[in-house]
């Protein structure tokens, strides 16, 4: 496929409602200021073991329940979609238009992967690396758990660029960061912060990130949420 510029592709005939037909609606959040995109928890490659895993972080996966759970019947399908589009060619063209477009009519140029969800290839990683090269002017963040993705993707050559922070999420409550090429990491506590960690002020503002974007910030190495 011929390599768009950004001002190509707005130019193109793929138009938003296409787009969001070809991989599905971007998720909002109530606590971040920006859009997401959400795949099933359910097809986590990593989470789905650490689910049944006491003292994990997915032990009590926020999207396994709650909101989710009780809008499921409408947010699954959605999910599902999304996680069937990934592998089609025309993702990432898609994927550009509409987070161009959204941050455009918000003005605000941060992005999150996964509310729920995870990784599920290194060609995906490729993909998400791609959207972050042709929209230079959003921060993305990319929690992840996936540790073996992300290292592959790194031994393959891959680069990652500065808009986009692949931040590494340790699997275990009060559990050590994982370590993996200098990546800022994340982690969660019961009760004292991590040395040298960042903590989630979250807690303290109504559970939203407000005016933070710690997480979005590479030079953040690593961020602490209070368990919840």
């Amino acid at each position: 496929m011929k390599r768009l510029t950004l001002d190509e592709f707005r130019a193109s005939e793929l138009t938003l409602t296409h787009a969001e037909e070809i991989a599905g609606s971007l998720s909002e959040p109530s606590k971040m200021p920006a859009f997401s995109y959400g795949l099933p928890a359910e097809e986590c490659i990593t989470g789905k073991k650490l689910v049944n895993v006491p003292g994990s972080v997915c032990e009590n996966c926020y999207a396994l329940k709650g909101f989710y759970a009780k809008y499921g019947y409408v947010i699954k399908p959605a999910q599902y979609k999304r996680l069937a589009s990934i592998t089609r060619e025309d993702w990432v063209p898609a994927m550009v238009r509409l987070i161009d477009a959204s941050c455009k009519r918000i003005n605000v140029y941060f992005f999150r992967w996964h509310d729920s969800g995870d990784l599920q290839s290194v060609e995906h990683l490729r993909k998400i690396v791609a959207i972050a090269v042709y929209l230079p002017r959003v921060r993305f963040w990319l929690p992840t758990r996936e540790y073996a993705i992300v290292a592959e993707y790194l031994r393959l050559g891959g680069q990652v660029p500065k808009n986009l922070v692949i931040r590494l999420s340790a699997h275990k409550i009060d559990g050590p960061a994982p370590d993996i090429a200098g990546l800022p990491v994340s982690s969660v506590y019961s009760e004292k912060v991590p040395r040298g960690a960042r903590r989630c002020i979250a807690p303290d503002q109504n559970n939203e990130c407000g005016d933070c974007y710690a997480c979005w910030n590479s030079r953040v190495k690593h961020v602490s949420y209070h368990v919840h």
